[in-house]
């Protein structure tokens, strides 16, 4: 996508409060000393070991906003990341098989990130077929060549690493076959490719695949957490440091489970814990409400083995060191948001760069940001941040379109709005 394109994404998400998909390094502020410790300590390392970290924010701390800050990081340090919605419909951490199912659904290549639409249905695809081209052929690309000889390097490097499960390693065999020559009409490599993917996602019956394919098992409970070693040490041979998983828990999503399932949820997340740095080319975020750490009833308290592993947040500024990152305890200061507002100008000068010359000056950026937040109410259910990039924007609207409204107006117009959504 152009630079142009992308800039236009971002203005129209921030036009409605939200965190774009793309191009959150080009306003973000306030994170750099975290980001720069996530690079540091974790990225640097992830090749050796495994790394588990929390996140505890409110709604509306920020926590979308920095995941999607943080995927942009870890393309950017050669790593792939899967960002994973935990619910109780369909990826709840009592179903471990659920969970990689969502992750092989999300995970996504720098290039393929890049290139294809945020709501593409295949992004493993796009990874098996890039590591095909890069261990075939040394070329990183979305369409690797068809040829017998790519595919005997690709699968002679892929059948030597030990660290991935033998069942891995056909489905992806079989996935591969797709490119050559001779796989059949498009109609039925579409059919394999689609077949494959389901074996990841843990669908169908093991006695179809066996006969099929000649696997033994499909991604179940008992092997999911195998099967994701394997997805570990196959984004290493595939050339990338590893992979990044952002697990986001859906508001209070544990408040509505059984107890059986809260249960079950607990102990695969301590199991997760006890075992991660075993799972070397990982790292893993979870991110949840305060309330996980907290609840008598459903948060972690319930279950002291796993409270004593985890902790509790603590009133501090987040550090990459910590088990647990506080972003409620995050005190931006006054300039750091008018910098963010200036970026934002920056960004909507990129997306409309035939009236950039009727944007106003940073001291006038600056001097709306300040009467915005002298206005606002520091317990205001809508956070101050949702509140400065959509005004910011909304007055970049206005000055675009030579019309102006005072700084009162436009506070009550954007909040009004905002509340709506």
């Amino acid at each position: 996508m152009s630079e142009r394109s992308i800039a236009i994404q971002v203005i129209e998400q921030l036009r409605k409060g939200i965190p774009p998909e793309r191009g959150v390094d080009l306003y973000s502020v306030g994170n750099e000393k975290l980001i720069d410790g996530v690079k540091r300590y974790h990225l640097s390392g992830i090749e050796e070991r495994g790394i588990i970290r929390f996140i505890s924010g409110s709604w509306g701390a920020g926590k979308t906003h920095f995941f999607r800050l943080l995927r942009e990081v870890a393309f950017a340090d050669n790593c792939l990341v899967a960002n994973v919605e935990l619910n109780v419909n369909d990826a709840a951490l009592d179903r471990f098989e659920r969970v990689f199912s969502a992750v092989v659904r999300h995970i996504r290549t720098p290039r393929h990130f890049a290139s294809t639409s945020v709501l593409d249905v295949d992004p493993f695809g796009g990874v098996l077929r890039e590591t095909m081209g890069f261990l075939g052929s040394g070329q990183r690309t979305l369409e690797p060549q068809a040829d017998f000889e790519t595919h005997t390097r690709a699968l002679e490097r892929l059948m030597a690493d030990k660290g991935i499960d033998i069942d891995f390693k056909k489905m992806v065999e079989q996935y591969w076959k797709t490119f050559l020559p001779d796989s059949g009409d498009s109609a039925i490599q579409d059919q394999v490719r689609g077949e494959v993917l389901q074996w990841f996602s843990g669908e169908g019956t093991v006695g179809a695949y066996r006969k099929r394919f000649g696997v033994n098992k499909l991604v179940a409970r008992e092997n999911a957490k195998l099967i994701l070693q394997s997805l570990a040490s196959f984004v290493r041979l595939s050339g990338y440091k590893g992979l990044v998983i952002l697990f986001d828990e859906a508001e209070q999503a544990y408040s509505v489970m059984r107890r059986s399932q809260l249960r079950n949820a607990q102990n695969n997340l301590l199991s997760l814990i006890n075992n991660v740095e075993a799972l070397a080319g990982l790292l893993l975020i979870y991110a949840t409400t305060p309330d996980f750490y907290t609840d008598p009833k459903h948060g972690i308290v319930t279950y002291g083995a796993l409270a004593g592993r985890i902790g509790r947040p603590t009133d501090t500024a987040p550090r990459a060191l910590d088990t647990i990152w506080n972003l409620d305890a995050a005190d931006p200061t006054l300039s750091e948001y008018q910098s963010a507002a200036r970026k934002i100008k920056a960004v909507y000068a990129m997306a409309y760069p035939d009236g950039a010359d009727r944007l106003p000056a940073d001291d006038d950026t600056d001097k709306l940001v300040g009467s915005l937040h002298s206005q606002h109410p520091a317990l205001s259910a809508i956070r101050f941040w949702r509140l400065l990039v959509a005004a910011t924007v909304a007055g970049l609207d206005d000055a675009l379109e030579g019309e102006s409204r005072n700084v009162e107006r436009l506070y009550s117009d954007v909040m009004d709005r905002l509340r709506e959504e």
